[in-house]
């Protein structure tokens, strides 16, 4: 007897979904493990949290690195998360050739109010997997941000980050791939309300 079983798609059958008009342009999709995820609606508090991460990050970034927003990530063998910011390094070719690789990734950052569990449950195993070596959670349920670096995998194949630390939304935190620069959370999340 046997179990059925999800397709899971490789990233060309992905890609070629997309190709074929399968998905439509405002569809907010990723590829996860192979598996095609419709990502939830976002909130008031994660938009105005964007909008202000909009207006920090470029001034900190500048022209070290590029800046991107809602855009693929691809991290063999079948995943292609779309993080809501990722820092990745200049490219002669702006990724025009290829969406950002791991090797071009030096920070991710996810926005969390409704997703929280998925970007804790989900992305934390699967950045790491992927090489990914600095991942940060705006909690917006916590009013918190989530530094996580120091991937590791256990004995049980297991991946995660050995390192996390916590930064109030009253502190600054600082950049790994630019040690000379920080981020005041304070100008980054919306006041504190009820969800």
């Amino acid at each position: 007897m046997s179990i059925a079983q999800a397709k899971r798609f490789t990233l060309d059958e992905y890609h070629r979904l997309g190709e074929l008009g399968f998905f439509h342009e405002d569809d907010h999709i990723e590829s996860i493990n192979g598996e095609i995820i419709e990502m939830a609606s976002k909130g008031t508090a994660h938009e105005t949290c964007l909008r202000n991460l909009w207006k920090q990050l470029p001034k900190i970034v500048g022209d070290r690195a590029t800046l991107q927003s809602q855009a693929p990530i691809t991290l063999p063998p079948n995943s292609e998360p779309e993080p809501d910011f990722a820092i990745v390094q200049n490219r002669d070719d702006n990724y025009l050739s290829s969406h950002p690789k791991l090797t071009d990734v030096l920070l991710v950052m996810e926005v969390a109010d409704s997703s929280l569990a998925y970007d804790q449950d989900v992305k934390i195993p699967l950045y790491p997997k992927g090489g990914i070596t600095d991942y940060w959670i705006f909690n917006l349920f916590d009013n918190y941000s989530e530094a996580s670096s120091e991937p590791y995998q256990d004995n049980q194949g297991r991946y995660g980050y050995s390192n996390k630390r916590i930064f109030l939304s009253n502190e600054i935190i600082t950049f790994s791939c630019f040690s000379d620069f920080s981020l005041d959370l304070a100008k980054v999340f919306p006041p504190k309300r009820n969800f």
